[in-house]
């Protein structure tokens, strides 16, 4: 017989705004002990420097997360010029200083040269695995391991203010991309070194900025005894899941079918006519009201547990479901 797990099974991501200093673990870890909740995961780490955006996932929101951390992001960030750090930010140690000989448009250049597609190589003190740990693992420790180039693009980059050394810049980029190795690289490429002073997440996704709110804020709707917790008005700060994944299109399926869909079986959706093989979707079970969000699924070719013309495309359930007892 399965453990019960302990907490409540809320599910739903709160949009964190994450304040300078301390992990995104350690916010993660009080979120979940204000909302008591079952489950909870972050989509994205922010370093202890960085501060912004963080979605946290409750419940079975957990499954989504993937999504989140796959899409694009927004930030603020501050460089300053001439100063190079191990770590490529404020909390590093200084590894070189040179004076800052560049004119605001050399610098406008520079940092407009890194728009679109490119290669970057992670910082050592980014969260990155080698061999089952992370990079900041052996860097604390002098060792230098290797690191594949990963690709990323830059949509958009921003030059608000230069008042030299200091750069502020708005970077709209890939998942992937470090901010501070981006710093660093143009640091570089200017031939004076840089590193960032401070770095403010804006975006993630299509998550608007005015949802966020503090963990400060979110404690004190709350008693600070869980016994005496009422929970009706944090969970309404709740985002719904589907939110995590709404750059997919979606499907809709009746009663029987919704229930096949949620035992991992595949599904005839509505819209037959527009799946395609390999597409991801939502699902929803559209015999109630609303429709209620079933996971996401990919499209597929007729399963051997359909009897149906080998040309229909079916949707199979494929990077989480949503429990029956959502």
């Amino acid at each position: 017989m399965a453990r019960k797990r302990k907490g409540r099974a809320v599910n739903g991501i709160v949009l964190i705004d994450k304040p300078l200093g301390g992990s995104s673990n350690q916010i993660l870890q009080k979120v979940r002990w204000l909302y008591q909740a079952q489950k909870a995961g972050h989509t994205g780490a922010l370093d202890p420097l960085a501060t912004g955006m963080l979605p946290v996932c409750l419940g079975e929101a957990t499954k989504f997360s993937q999504f989140l951390l796959d899409a694009d992001k927004e930030y603020e960030v501050t460089a300053c010029l001439g100063i190079r750090t191990t770590t490529s930010d404020a909390d590093g140690e200084v590894v070189a200083e040179k004076p800052v000989e560049v004119t605001e448009e050399e610098v406008r250049d520079a940092c407009l040269s890194f728009l679109g597609a490119s290669k970057q190589v992670p910082s050592m003190f980014s969260a990155l695995k080698y061999q089952g740990k992370p990079l900041y693992f052996y860097a604390r420790q002098g060792i230098e391991v290797p690191r594949d180039a990963r690709d990323i693009t830059l949509y958009a980059l921003e030059i608000t203010r230069i008042e030299l050394p200091e750069v502020d810049m708005r970077v709209h980029c890939s998942k992937g991309t470090y901010i501070r190795s981006l710093v660093d690289d143009i640091g570089q490429k200017l031939g004076c070194g840089a590193y960032v002073t401070r770095l403010h997440r804006t975006k993630v996704a299509d998550y608007p900025t005015a949802n966020m709110i503090s963990v400060e804020a979110l404690e004190a709707m709350v008693a600070p005894e869980p016994a005496n917790r009422e929970f009706a008005e944090i969970d309404a700060l709740l985002l719904p899941m589907d939110t995590a994944v709404k750059s997919l299109p979606y499907v809709n399926v009746d009663a029987p079918e919704a229930h096949r869909f949620q035992h991992g079986q595949s599904v005839t959706p509505e819209q037959t006519a527009s799946v395609e093989t390999g597409q991801m979707y939502r699902v929803y079970d559209i015999s109630v009201t609303p429709p209620l969000f079933l996971g996401v699924g990919e499209g597929i070719m007729s399963p051997k547990d359909q009897k149906s013309p080998g040309d229909q495309v079916f949707v199979a359930p494929r990077r989480g479901v949503v429990y029956c007892d959502q």
